[in-house]
């Protein structure tokens, strides 16, 4: 092993929420070294899948909406640094029965932040956009601000970002210890221990058993996704068709326009196999094809054709489904960003500026209370 080496903070994976922690933290000229076990742009996490939605009308909770408006502004920044196009705003629809939580929630977030959305009657949303042929029993919450962004190709400007203001990024590198004493923190790798002030751990789906010393009430689930080669393309091309949420009968999904090369891409939301990143399956069944073919055939007629691809990915639930970005239980000095349950990436930008922070600082400029390791005490 070689000799000890140290940095202010130590960023123990560098996925979506990593990238961006090690990138905030070199832009404010912290001395930073970060580990991951894999190589950048993998696909054994959570970080990929080549769009991810971004909207602002927040059905999940109002207190996300100070968060999504500093992200906005992140993502926005880091396209002109890196000179590459990262979110593209086509509106977001969030579909249901007047009642739902899809619309209820998001209309709630709206009115408290003075959002600007519509509401659309099913008839307004068959005329407005053809490609969603709604029932009368539903409406949706048009959100102008709603669109997608492209996950590799954030995270890869994070880690430039990163790499550009001075840290020092390590790959295929798993760290197989890390220890805190109180003073400092240490992580230990194969062929190195590297010392710090701080560590921040944003190991994605692998968190639960990175965070040592504390049983976090983390879950992890397979979800499955399928990209379809739309019969009907000009009519959910991006112009005509806003990336969507479905709380549907047949349950919760969500999708995204018909992307050059990529086709109509559609996941469902609620459910999904309890899994670990070891024992998760690759393989998507047929009659896993067959319920995501089946609600576009319903609601989208026309975006389901041959299938171009299916791929999984992992959400690593809490028990209420909210993030946690806080402080260790038991150690002071190492911040934990996990438990993202599936709506986490289009904060990635901010939640690395506020780890960063709570490394740093001590405390968010952005409240996130509400996000607290503590409010799972006892459970």
């Amino acid at each position: 092993m070689s000799s000890a080496t140290s940095a202010d903070v130590i960023v123990l994976g560098l996925g979506g929420m990593g990238s961006a922690t090690a990138a905030h933290l070199a832009r404010r000229g912290a001395s930073v070294i970060g580990f991951d076990a894999f190589e950048p742009g993998h696909a054994n996490g959570s970080s990929h899948g080549e769009t991810r939605i971004i909207r602002k009308a927040y059905f999940e909770s109002p207190d996300y909406v100070p968060m999504l408006e500093r992200a906005y502004q992140l993502w926005h920044e880091l396209e002109i640094e890196s000179g590459q196009e990262l979110m593209t705003l086509t509106g977001a629809l969030n579909i249901g029965s007047a009642e739902s939580g899809f619309v209820t929630g998001a209309t709630r977030s709206a009115r408290e932040f003075g959002l600007n959305v519509e509401e659309l009657d099913a008839t307004a949303v068959r005329s407005r956009f053809p490609g969603f042929q709604l029932p009368e029993n539903l409406m949706a919450l048009f959100d102008p601000e709603g669109g997608f962004l492209r996950p590799e190709r954030c995270t890869a400007a994070h880690l430039e970002s990163a790499r550009r203001h001075g840290a020092t990024l390590r790959f295929s590198t798993p760290v197989l210890e890390w220890g805190s004493d109180g003073d400092g923190v240490f992580v230990r790798t194969a062929t190195e221990r590297v010392t710090a002030a701080r560590l921040v751990i944003t190991a994605g789906p692998w968190s639960k058993d990175v965070i040592s010393g504390w049983n976090a009430p983390l879950l992890v689930r397979r979800i499955v996704n399928v990209h379809f080669d739309s019969t009907a393309a000009p009519t959910f091309a991006p112009e005509h068709c806003p990336v969507f949420l479905m709380e549907v009968p047949e349950g919760h999904y969500y999708g995204f326009p018909a992307l050059s090369g990529q086709g109509v891409k559609i996941g469902r939301h609620e459910i999904g196999d309890v899994c670990t990143p070891e024992t998760i399956d690759r393989e998507v069944r047929d009659d896993e094809v067959a319920m995501l073919q089946n609600v576009l055939d319903t609601y989208m007629p026309g975006a389901s054709g041959p299938v171009l691809r299916t791929l999984t990915c992992m959400y690593t639930n809490t028990p209420d489904l909210h993030f946690i970005l806080d402080r260790h239980p038991s150690h002071d000095n190492v911040i934990v960003g996990c438990g993202f349950s599936g709506h986490g990436f289009k904060f990635a930008s901010v939640i690395g500026e506020i780890l960063s922070q709570l490394a740093l600082d001590g405390s968010s400029q952005i409240n996130v209370d509400f996000l607290s390791a503590g409010r799972f005490a006892g459970k």
